[in-house]
């Protein structure tokens, strides 16, 4: 197939040189004589015509139809008992008209295309958009291009986004239809799938083309710009301002089609006074409809992350996102980390419920949230969750005891951030002050009834393991492998690994914890920390900030006389070690030792 279009080409080249297309379209643009011309120019606008050929027949063909355009039919008119010959000519017309379109559309998708007559032809695909429609958007040639790009090579793809983003996605009519081209692209592909959503969760992968399509959607969706649609700022590429929605409700239909419908409804004028509701909902309806879609694992992860920022602001109702948001915090790990954050802002300025909120963010306090790559926001999120007063004494515990448990696994930097988190806790929960000094024992101690103590005293004398009924000072109630803050028995501890880290062996966290104490001390004087100044810190931090601290005494190790020993029995009271000599050989020994020593098979062994 390569080498028959090959030969086809150097058959045209060498039948038309490139002075005679451009008298060709002269001839076409002069006089309805040499209309014959037209299909000869047609078949330069191909991948595999030279670039020069192909911008000649180009800029000859646009410059015909753009006149015409107004005057031409229906791709099917209805036929009359006396078909008029000016309308079959029209309707000639009209169909060459699809096929340069059509030309025009795999000439700027195709890898073969040179990247300079690729930016011409995306320009004169979008001019035929702009006045394509008598003077209006031209939704259905528009739609024809976005469609073709999104199955385009990579490569190619990135190039025409580029292209895209930089001269028409700046338009809020280029933008508005792109919404309605991505959400039907994205029903499309759900039914395709066969409502299947594969998320994150499971297993299972979805298929590799369908994950190209996401991906790429995705990418459409993350270069248009989301702006506030004012009547100073909104730029239209259309002149009218018209929007015709209507003109793709069809499918598998004709340009012509198209042009005929969409006089029908000229009446729907994309008004600035509606402007930013119709916007809204069309950019909520491409994400909603992109969102039902199954995900590859990364754009999940990236969608996540901007959510927050780039999606909610600009949802005419974000309450929508709730299903979504609420699967992804359910998942765990990393994924509920990511969705904390629009999570946040739906229960907080939208009233979102969520009742096992608290359950789900306590289960994400693990080792491994230090080493997340988005921790820091994290953090600042779990503070300001944990900022209502009305909390539950017993909840509020349940995190101060599971984060001052987490302190001891985690690395400086970790354990700074732990200890600000506590101390604002300790700030604004009262109740929960018996962590910090528990006087008369445990509350198990007191909490018992006089039935109690003597069935306990019963079976302590009757059992012969006694010790294991006692009931020591040093326990810990608190069980740190339960997923549930109700059942963790936090107000029945202490925070003793607190106390544990003020012998940090990093001077900042000890100092931090000696600062806790102090600040505790004087609470009504005391506000909070923000946790902000330590969520980003890291080993290189702590380095940097010990390096600029000026220190007053510094501790010197000075020796009167160079040491000849690691320890001294000083080092160790109460013990006592004895120093055995080995391969010395006493004078005074017995012969039978002299003789053991002369003996052959000992020196064998010494040797040995």
């Amino acid at each position: 197939m390569a080498a028959d279009a090959s030969k086809k080409k150097q058959k045209r080249e060498k039948k038309h040189s490139l002075s005679e297309l451009k008298t060709l379209g002269q001839q076409l643009l002069s006089s309805r004589a040499h209309i014959n011309n037209l299909p000869i120019l047609l078949t330069f606008i191909t991948p595999n015509s030279p670039p020069r050929y192909a911008l000649e027949s180009l800029l000859s063909l646009q410059s015909f139809f753009t006149t015409l355009l107004p005057h031409l039919p229906s791709s099917n008119p209805h036929s009359a008992t006396h078909p008029d010959p000016d309308l079959i000519y029209l309707t000639w017309l009209r169909s060459k008209f699809d096929d340069f379109i059509r030309s025009l559309t795999d000439l700027v998708v195709s890898s073969q295309s040179d990247d300079a007559i690729r930016e011409v032809v995306l320009d004169s695909i979008m001019e035929f958009v702009k006045v394509g429609n008598a003077g209006k958007f031209h939704s259905a040639i528009y739609h024809k291009l976005i469609r073709a790009v999104l199955v385009s090579e990579s490569e190619v793809f990135d190039l025409l986004l580029d292209l895209l983003a930089d001269k028409y996605l700046i338009y809020g009519d280029v933008c508005y239809f792109t919404y309605i081209i991505l959400e039907k692209q994205a029903l499309t592909l759900e039914t395709k799938d066969g409502n299947v959503r594969v998320h994150v969760d499971n297993n299972l992968q979805s298929r590799p083309s369908t994950e190209l399509s996401v991906q790429k959607m995705y990418t459409l969706l993350s270069r248009i710009p989301a702006f506030e649609v004012t009547e100073e700022k909104l730029k239209m590429w259309n002149d009218s301002g018209n929007l015709n929605e209507k003109c793709n409700n069809k499918k598998h239909v004709t340009l012509g089609d198209e042009y005929a419908k969409c006089q029908k409804f000229n009446d729907n004028v994309f008004s600035s006074k509606n402007a930013a509701k119709k916007m809204k909902q069309k950019f909520t309806k491409a994400w909603i409809s992109f969102l039902r879609l199954p995900l590859p694992l990364d754009v999940y992860k990236e969608i996540l992350v901007t959510l927050h920022q780039a999606v909610i602001p600009y949802l005419s109702n974000p309450i929508m996102l709730s299903d979504f948001l609420t699967r992804s915090y359910d998942i765990g790990g990393v994924v509920s980390v990511m969705a904390l954050s629009s999570l946040y802002i739906l229960m907080t300025q939208h009233g979102l419920e969520y009742p096992n909120f608290y359950n789900k963010l306590y289960a994400l306090l693990e080792p491994s949230v230090f080493m997340a790559k988005h921790r820091a926001k994290f953090f600042e999120l779990l503070d300001s969750c944990l900022k209502s007063s009305l909390l539950p004494a017993y909840l509020a515990a349940a995190f101060c005891k599971k984060l001052s448990r987490l302190a001891l696994f985690a690395p400086p930097s970790g354990a700074l951030v732990i200890i600000a988190l506590i101390l604002n806790l300790l700030q604004r929960h009262p109740s929960i002050n018996c962590l910090v000094h528990r006087e008369g024992g445990s509350d198990s101690n007191r909490e018992t009834s006089e039935e109690e103590k003597i069935s306990s005293q019963s079976a302590k004398d009757c059992s012969p393991n006694r010790d294991l009924f006692e009931e020591k000072p040093g326990v810990d109630h608190f069980k740190n492998e339960e997923r549930d803050p109700k059942d963790v028995n936090a107000m029945r501890s202490s925070l003793w690994e607190i106390d544990t880290l003020g012998h940090h062996y990093s001077p900042p966290v000890s100092r931090f914890v000696m600062s806790l104490e102090n600040d505790l001390a004087v609470r009504a004087k005391t506000a909070e920390i923000a946790v902000k100044d330590f969520s980003s810190g890291s080993y290189a931090t702590i380095f940097n900030d010990e390096i600029r601290r000026r220190v007053k005494q510094v501790p010197l190790a000075f020796y009167n006389a160079t040491p000849t020993i690691l320890f001294t029995e000083s080092n160790f009271p109460g013990w006592t070690f004895k120093s055995k000599d080995v391969g010395s050989v006493t004078t005074g020994e017995t012969n039978g030792t002299s003789d053991d020593l002369q003996d052959p098979s000992a020196k064998r062994k010494r040797m040995g």
